[in-house]
């Protein structure tokens, strides 16, 4: 019955959320994608790439859980090279970046979770094993997996504090749900307790590590002189690269910019907003404070290298990391604005130091990592941030040190990829 509910609910939105986006779409406006693959249509030529193979079904809803699934899809590549993998998204600068990742066979929207939908799709995919990344419960998908009697497994699952309590709240509708899944690969042992509470078998979950430690990074985004001249970058200008952030952050981290220019710091800026949509507001929003500024996109060969005072405003995806590791210092969005914060990892992959806010319940056990191994610092307040880059300007080698600090922390907790893969090959088995 409780399921017959949700489908009806369910269903309901997506009537009225249809029209709408048809509409937008006939006259011209932002629509959403991918429509008829999330009921759970697919034009035939779409699933050429998986026909007559085994798949694996990889699900990762958004931008985040995306990259933190890239050394997990390159460690099932290595375990299963006869399957396809195929990735699914909810949204769509996941479905984008998901685009890049060589060893996906296909990349496919999230079909909406109907009963009959997620049958259809079961249908058409036929996959050997389900593996969702991080905390998604998806109740028909669960539900029909396991009537088909298939392995589905939710990987580098994490409970916040935050969410936590929400769930414990619904614990009579999940602990049912909870116990379909055949595995649990939680980050923590924490995260494998509070799963246990909410009703999953205790057999079925194991502490396996936060996969984000095995980020992969390549040659050329270790390679600083080169990613400064892709980005029109001086060599000798120190350079403040605020990444993932949110609105009223953008505000705070100008005043703070402003501040130390009148300082007269050495200093550029670059501000990659965590949502591509929000670019042309954050555009306004620098021309109203008379900052000069420039696109990524509108960026070529022949244009001037950025200079003291002004903004390089990134409007595209999947080069966050290429731009950790070309700047001196980097701030993590999400965490002056109670958002819960963003991946600090990425910035100690690339050996700089990350400077975030107070809210970072999201992250609470990277958060503290970071700031025990000496990798990053924390601010309690937007005021706190001109003294703090005063610091990473006038003392360079402290920033050095706080980077080497963090690339040996990530060194110290890699493995999670390697132990989640030997344990989805036990679960197959």
């Amino acid at each position: 019955m409780v399921f017959a509910l949700y489908d009806v609910l369910l269903l309901l939105v997506a009537a009225g959320m249809v029209p709408w986006y048809l509409l937008r779409r006939a006259f011209g406006l932002r629509a959403r994608r991918g429509l008829r693959e999330r009921f759970g249509w697919y034009a035939p030529q779409r699933l050429t790439a998986i026909d007559g193979r085994p798949v694996i079904w990889i699900h990762a809803v958004s931008v985040g859980e995306t990259r933190a699934a890239i050394p997990l899809i390159k460690g099932l590549r290595q375990a299963w090279p006869d399957h396809a993998l195929v990735l699914t998204n909810v949204t769509e600068t996941g479905h984008e970046v998901a685009g890049a990742i060589a060893e996906l066979d296909l990349c496919l929207f999230f079909p909406l979770d109907l009963s009959f939908v997620i049958r259809r799709v079961l249908d058409r995919l036929q996959p050997t094993l389900i593996v969702i990344v991080e905390t998604e419960i998806w109740p028909q998908l669960i539900r029909a997996a396991a009537q088909r009697n298939i392995p589905l497994a939710l990987v580098n699952g994490r409970i916040s504090d935050r969410s936590y309590p929400r769930y414990l709240r619904f614990k009579r509708i999940l602990a049912p749900l909870l116990k379909q899944v055949r595995l649990f690969c939680m980050q923590s042992d924490l995260d494998c307790q509070r799963i246990i509470a909410l009703g999953a078998s205790p057999e079925s979950a194991v502490s396996s590590g936060n996969l984000k430690f095995d980020m992969p990074m390549t040659l050329a985004e270790a390679d600083s002189a080169l990613l400064r001249s892709r980005y029109r970058l001086p060599d000798a200008l120190p350079l403040w690269v605020c990444g993932s952030t949110h609105d009223g952050e953008e505000t705070a981290l100008l005043q703070c910019y402003r501040t130390l220019l009148e300082q007269g710091a050495e200093l550029a800026l670059i501000l990659v907003p965590r949502h591509p949509p929000r670019v042309p507001a954050v555009g306004e929003l620098l021309s109203a404070a008379n900052f000069p500024y420039r696109r990524r996109s509108q960026l070529t060969a022949e244009s001037p290298l950025l200079a003291k005072g002004e903004v390089l405003l990134v409007d595209t995806l999947g080069e966050l990391l290429s731009l950790y590791a070309a700047s001196d210092v980097v701030f993590v969005g999400g965490s002056l604005v109670p958002v819960g914060g963003h991946n600090l990892l990425e910035a100690a992959l690339v050996s700089r130091p990350v400077i975030f806010g107070p809210y970072m319940h999201n992250f609470r056990e990277i958060s503290r990592l970071i700031v025990d191994a000496g990798a990053g610092s924390q601010v309690q307040t937007a005021e706190e941030l001109p003294a703090l880059l005063t610091r990473y300007l006038h003392d360079p080698q402290w920033g050095r040190q706080q980077g080497a600090a963090g690339e040996k922390l990530v060194a110290a907790h890699a493995g999670a990829t390697i132990r989640t893969v030997e344990l989805l090959q036990a679960l197959v088995r």
